[in-house]
């Protein structure tokens, strides 16, 4: 269904407002502390004005949690959705050099236990922020294959869907997704030399053989890491079309 023109201006000028000012950001939410089986964590709670229209999981990328997410979240809370940035690697652990956060991921990739763990702690501390109703988790890059980690396990209660922008797209062994897994939107860029478009057709063909509801956007041209604002990958018209793409999966599902 084609938009309303005031929404499609609002998401613009959204998306414009994130883009123009990707040096000068300043958080409309609030980081929040809290603790997972005696560890501490911190994430960021960025919420709608007057009753909001659902709840949006936000997990990061292999840098943890920062200003991105952050960002993503206002916007999220412009639209009218509470959302909640988790962290996944610890209070205070935002790696910053390359083998640091192949390490960090590395450790989750290897106990994906911990990761749905974790995962669902985070929105168990939505839920205890006031985040209420059904949710949509989303994530990016890292936080993209921590997204369909959870979709695959079924452990998370009220998920009304998935999203993962230029994400991990294979399936461990052992596992699978079913034919009543939350509907799910895959964002992908067709340049993308981290993960390959046949990653993209083989998630497709498990999720079709199974039954289960999905969407899969790939976009001509747009690199791995194609919605980071401001870095040398940035492409936006994947940026603005996979955001748009999402609103839409929001409002088909919350």
């Amino acid at each position: 269904m084609t938009k309303p023109f005031h929404v499609q201006l609002t998401l613009a000028a959204t998306l414009g407002l994130a883009i123009g000012t990707a040096q000068a950001f300043e958080p409309a939410g609030q980081d929040v502390s809290y603790d997972v089986g005696g560890e501490a964590f911190e994430g960021y709670l960025a919420t709608a004005e007057g009753e909001a229209r659902g709840t949006v999981l936000v997990i990061h990328d292999w840098d943890g949690l920062d200003d991105y997410e952050r960002r993503r979240a206002d916007m999220l809370a412009d639209q009218g959705f509470n959302a909640f940035a988790i962290d996944l690697y610890g209070q205070g652990n935002r790696p910053a050099e390359t083998a640091a956060k192949k390490a960090e991921t590395a450790k989750l990739y290897q106990d994906r236990e911990r990761m749905r763990t974790l995962t669902l702690a985070g929105l168990a501390e939505a839920r205890s922020q006031g985040a209420s109703g059904s949710a949509v988790v989303m994530g990016y890059c890292f936080g993209g294959a921590v997204v369909l980690e959870l979709a695959r396990s079924g452990e998370a209660e009220d998920v009304a869907g998935y999203a993962t922008f230029h994400g991990g797209l294979a399936t461990p062994e052992g596992q699978s997704y079913s034919a009543d897994t939350a509907p799910i939107l895959v964002a992908h860029g067709g340049a993308d030399q981290s993960i390959s478009l046949d990653d993209v057709a083989n998630l497709g063909k498990e999720l079709e053989a199974v039954g289960a509801t999905y969407q899969l956007e790939v976009y001509s041209g747009a690199p791995h890491a194609f919605t980071v604002f401001g870095s040398d990958r940035y492409q936006q018209r994947a940026d603005e079309k996979s955001w748009a793409a999402f609103i839409g999966l929001l409002d088909d599902v919350l």
